[in-house]
């Protein structure tokens, strides 16, 4: 550990210098180099960084430099020292971590390093005396500061204090009040509000009615130096009854990509983000064509920094649900049956390949006692997550039915009223189920469902055409019970519309006909041949198309 003297590490941190952007209860910041090892901070005037604030203990926390990194260590202090809001006792620094002491409307700080020319540059002017750095100096200071929150990533809150700051600096104005355009609606909120020294301002500081800015930001081109008609304001108050000597107001524009954009030029709400807006009680503004262009500047600067906010927000959601919809995919997976019969009176071979990340096709063959089993094949209307929802709904109800001595027609009727009560979307879904014994006897029902294919070992083909409704539509409907009969070698191939609508790079549709023909032609095949050439087939048909529906097949196959 280096002794507290100046920090002289070797590698690239000797190169690259720390320092804490310190941020204050106004949001005001300051840049603070960490010259020395341990670097102390706390609210003694002692501590080479000294927060005036009762609440931070004497000696809060400090920054040690060991083995090219740097450590946050807390000093035993009253509330604890939290990084990037979790509580520490030491932990090594990254840029751009946030250093808080775990209480509320206090300092808190950005640790990060030397960004470069602007650093070099802001260090020059803090070594001009603060009695000279008025006027350009002060406003280059300004600017700079904005460019630094930009360049060290700092939060967002922080970057639009820096551009309130600047612009109360240029312009020489004496409040600042940075309104942006609620995310549901074209309200203006309040982002930041404070006096030119650095002090927060409360929202009814600000003195026109927010309508009132907002119908000019929408009508007028010029927006920079403005006056309101007295009808506008409620109050029936002119800009000089309000006791305003000026006000300005910077509209923020939608920045996209490929376009420019001039903050003269308006039309519409859905070109701006907000506004920036100043005024003064005992001066007029400067707005002069050099602070015009800054202001400008600044403007276009925060309408990035806003856009890339949005665009990491949008980003970082998506990340959030396409992480949810996997582990929704696994989970769907893990529900449909993991090994199906291969031996025995009665073999299954069956697969179901989602459109999306999770589908609404579902299959399932059961094992209903030793002389009987079941098989479902359900395809809800709709893709996505809505039909995922009922997916799982009828999982569910066919799942609790599993063993039951009813007859198909209740356990159907069951099922139509669990989905149907349950269900708050329009969706609905086509089911075949069956019960297939040992003596070859099927039992089965088809709700509005795609009609399987009986394929005999002679060579000929029957369809099992729909009997009933689909589940969930109507409450009460009936679902009439139909029965047919197995010979040794006979296969049932169940599949959702997803097989036959399977369209190629033409457009054209993989049909009924190419499907009845291909079974026709492989009616020696067992229950897994004919699945894979099934699949098969439809793959080949389809590449380079994408997928447009999710795809199951089930074939089953009586031994005898």
């Amino acid at each position: 550990m280096a002794s507290s003297a100046e920090i002289n590490v070797t590698g690239e941190s000797s190169k690259v210098k720390p320092f804490l952007a310190v941020v204050d209860p106004s949001g005001r910041r300051q840049m603070v180099r960490i010259s020395k090892s341990p670097f102390q901070i706390g609210r003694l005037a002692e501590c080479e960084l000294s927060l005036r604030d009762s609440r931070i203990s004497r000696n809060h926390a400090q920054v040690v430099a060991e083995d090219e990194q740097y450590f946050l260590e807390d000093c035993n202090s009253r509330h604890g020292i939290f990084l990037n809001g979790k509580k520490v006792t030491r932990n090594v620094l990254a840029p751009n971590d946030r250093i808080d002491f775990g209480i509320e409307d206090s300092y808190h700080l950005i640790f990060t390093y030397e960004s470069g020319e602007t650093d070099r540059l802001l260090a020059q002017l803090d070594a001009v005396p603060s009695s000279h750095a008025t006027g350009n100096l002060a406003k280059l200071r300004a600017v700079l500061e904005v460019a630094r929150a930009l360049e060290s990533s700092l939060s967002l809150e922080d970057v639009l204090g820096a551009v309130v700051d600047a612009a109360l600096v240029v312009t020489g104005a004496e409040r600042g009040f940075l309104l942006l355009h609620s995310t549901e609606g074209s309200e203006l909120e309040m982002r930041v509000a404070r006096d030119r020294h650095g002090r927060p301002l409360d929202e009814s500081d600000l003195r026109v009615p927010r309508g009132v800015i907002q119908r000019a930001l929408h009508q007028r081109r010029d927006l920079l130096s403005m006056s309101f008609d007295p009808a506008q304001i409620d109050t029936e108050k002119s800009i000089a009854d309000l006791e305003l000597r000026s006000v300005v107001c910077v509209p923020l524009v939608r920045i996209r990509i490929g376009h420019t954009h001039d903050t003269s030029q308006l039309s519409t709400r859905n070109d701006t983000l907000g506004v920036l807006y100043m005024d003064s009680r005992l001066s007029a503004a400067d707005l002069s064509a050099g602070n015009r262009e800054l202001l400008q500047s600044l403007a276009m600067e925060t309408s990035t920094v806003l856009e890339n906010a949005r665009l990491m927000s949008e980003e970082r959601e998506k990340r959030r649900m396409e992480q949810e919809l996997s582990i929704a995919r696994e989970i769907q997976r893990y529900l449909l049956p993991a090994k199906l019969p291969e031996e025995g009176w009665f073999r299954a071979a069956g697969s179901s390949q989602a459109c999306f990340q999770v589908g609404g096709d579902y299959y399932d063959v059961m094992e209903l006692g030793d002389s009987l089993w079941g098989a479902v094949l359900a395809d809800v209307s709709g893709k996505g997550v809505s039909a995922a929802l009922l997916t799982s709904l009828l999982q569910g109800a066919f799942f609790a039915t599993a063993g039951s001595q009813s007859p198909l027609s209740e356990i159907m009727a069951r099922v139509n009223k669990y989905v149907c009560e349950r269900s708050q979307t329009r969706n609905y879904a086509t089911v075949f189920y069956c019960m297939v014994d040992r003596q070859g006897a099927v039992q089965w029902i088809n709700a509005g469902h795609c009609p399987p294919l009986v394929v005999r070992a002679s060579g000929q083909v029957d369809l099992l055409p729909a009997s009933a409704c689909p589940v969930g539509l109507f409450h009460g409907v009936p679902f009439a019970q139909q029965e047919a009969r197995l010979g040794p070698g006979d296969k049932v191939v169940i599949y959702s519309d997803g097989v036959t609508e399977a369209e190629n790079a033409a457009g054209k549709q993989f049909g009924d006909e190419r499907l009845l023909d291909l079974v026709t032609r492989n009616t020696s095949a067992d229950a897994v041949g004919i699945h894979k050439i099934i699949i098969d087939e439809v793959a080949a048909f389809t590449a380079g198309a994408p997928q447009s529906d999710d795809v199951t097949l089930v074939v089953l196959e009586f031994r005898g």
